[in-house]
């Protein structure tokens, strides 16, 4: 059985190992996450370690999902700062270890972070996908709308140009 908790800083660092593990296995596996493949797993460590001064800020909230103290996914919400943005907020770093999907834990994650959404007073969210990604399918089943596609936005993990899809979700 798993479980979902959102991490403070310090366990966003005491967890940088196990999260550069799932980092490095889900770009192995072809997920778009902004890194390309292969990832050297000391900077993905460092990469999730150099979140933890957003985390301690509140700019970034970042939950967890944990079974048997092993990371299985994770994501990111990353709160909008301006005086005109307050109420927005980014869905970010959606991960599932490719071992652990099937389950409906990216499901539960992006609920996750909708609720957390809420919590902080995040009415308007907005993500990003590969376009043609398995992600799509999730995110528009959980009532997510589609903006539009940029062609050529992103590389895959292999270095080649990739759509990207925007998607937003108003939450009531």
């Amino acid at each position: 059985m798993h479980e979902i908790k959102r991490a403070t800083a310090e366990e966003l660092l005491a967890a940088a190992k196990g999260l550069a593990g799932l980092l490095v296995d889900t770009v192995a596996a072809g997920a778009s996450v902004g890194f390309l493949a292969p990832l050297d797993p000391e900077a993905a460590a460092n990469w999730w370690a150099g979140l933890a001064p957003e985390v301690s800020a509140g700019a970034t909230v970042l939950w967890l999902a944990l079974e048997d103290g092993e990371v299985l996914g994770t994501v990111q919400l990353r709160l909008a700062d301006k005086p005109n943005s307050r109420h927005r907020a980014d869905v970010a770093k959606l991960m599932v270890h490719p071992r652990a999907r099937g389950r409906g834990l990216g499901r539960e994650l992006l609920a996750t972070a909708e609720r957390g959404a809420l919590a902080a007073g995040r009415s308007t969210l907005v993500l990003d996908t590969e376009t043609g990604s398995p992600a799509e399918g999730v995110y528009r089943s959980a009532g997510w709308i589609e903006v539009g596609v940029i062609p050529d936005y992103a590389t895959d993990t292999a270095g080649r140009l990739k759509s990207t899809t925007y998607f937003y979700k108003l939450l009531r």
